[in-house]
């Protein structure tokens, strides 16, 4: 099974219901929403800055399109971010919780994992 994180930025508002929609929909095992993150961006021509909040999704690569098919349904933004990046190694009960997790099957007996 191939592992991925997953970085989305976006408002905190939005970006808490967009991590919630995904763990919900069996789409991410898990998303950390971090707060305080400034972002300085070019878009049409001018510099932008804004206050957002950074999603780290935790998923597997099979779920990977239907991922970012649904942040860009749920995501305001025009142009999202989501960007992917493999995970190459890790505790093996944390990416075997993520495959179960993702497949649907991460039950309550698997609660006891912790971000």
């Amino acid at each position: 099974m191939d592992y991925v994180l997953v970085n989305v930025t976006a408002p905190e508002d939005e970006g808490m219901r967009i991590g919630r929609v995904l763990v919900e929909e069996g789409l991410a095992a898990c998303v950390n929403v971090v707060r305080g993150v400034k972002s300085i961006y070019r878009w049409k021509g001018n510099v932008e800055e804004d206050e957002e909040v950074l999603l780290i999704i935790k998923t597997t690569r099979s779920a990977l399109d239907r991922l970012v098919r649904r942040v860009r349904e749920l995501h305001t933004y025009e142009v999202p971010e989501i960007i992917a990046m493999p995970i190459i190694a890790g505790n093996e009960d944390y990416l075997r919780w993520i495959e179960e997790s993702v497949d649907g099957r991460g039950e309550s007996s698997n609660r006891s994992v912790v971000d």
